[in-house]
């Protein structure tokens, strides 16, 4: 894989074979009959603005000049790229992206759907059994870009047992209890206590 670097934007030659794992834009490729579509997704927490380009053979594809898209923070927008596939021919290719953190006025704006991103440290939720507020500090993690892990202790009675070696109070308590990257946090009482905590955890990582 090739790399060219500027301050504000990178530029970045790949295959499909080979996906970048520390590139802030992601393609991803979806064939629907005769077909081929190349989607973007960007799990950060910034905006940019994308242009692709592709070559290769056994297809083709618009002769349109390639534009700038808005690829919003969190989000994967589709269609940024399309081939028609020649009967009887594997399409062989490779694309080259144009990343921006500089944002243009005039990059076209397509349809995106937002995702969910996981934590630098996984968020685990164990439903405990005098929970009366587990709905008040769930609901915000469900609305947000985060990935989550939860489990009710109720019917997991041998993950109960042996949180209650770390937690013995586990029985009493009356929120849920967390795990952020393994370490168990039993006095968090709200979602905004989670996410200072979970920052606290990212930032020793630092």
């Amino acid at each position: 894989m090739l790399k060219k670097f500027s301050l504000l934007t990178l530029i970045v030659l790949c295959t499909m074979s080979v996906h970048a794992q520390d590139e802030p834009i992601q393609i991803l490729e979806e064939r629907v009959a005769n077909r081929l579509m190349l989607h973007a997704l960007n799990e950060t927490d910034i905006d940019y603005d994308m242009k692709i380009t592709v070559e290769g053979t056994g297809f083709r594809q618009s002769k349109a000049k390639p534009r700038l898209i808005r690829i919003p923070a969190t989000s994967k927008v589709k269609n940024v790229a399309r081939i028609m596939l020649l009967k009887g021919k594997e399409p062989n290719y490779t694309y080259k992206l144009v990343i921006n953190d500089s944002l243009s006025r005039r990059a076209l704006r397509k349809q995106y759907t937002k995702v969910k991103i996981k934590p630098k440290k996984p968020i685990t939720i164990y439903l405990t059994q005098n929970c009366v507020s587990c709905d008040s500090i769930i609901k915000p993690l469900e609305d947000s870009k985060w990935v989550y892990t939860k489990y009710d202790l109720n019917e997991k009675p041998e993950i109960a047992k042996q949180l209650k070696i770390a937690v013995p109070q586990l029985d009493t308590l009356t929120t849920p209890l967390f795990s952020i990257g393994g370490l168990i946090f039993p006095k968090v009482q709200s979602f905004e206590e989670l996410m200072e905590e979970m920052n606290k955890e990212e930032e020793k990582e630092k």
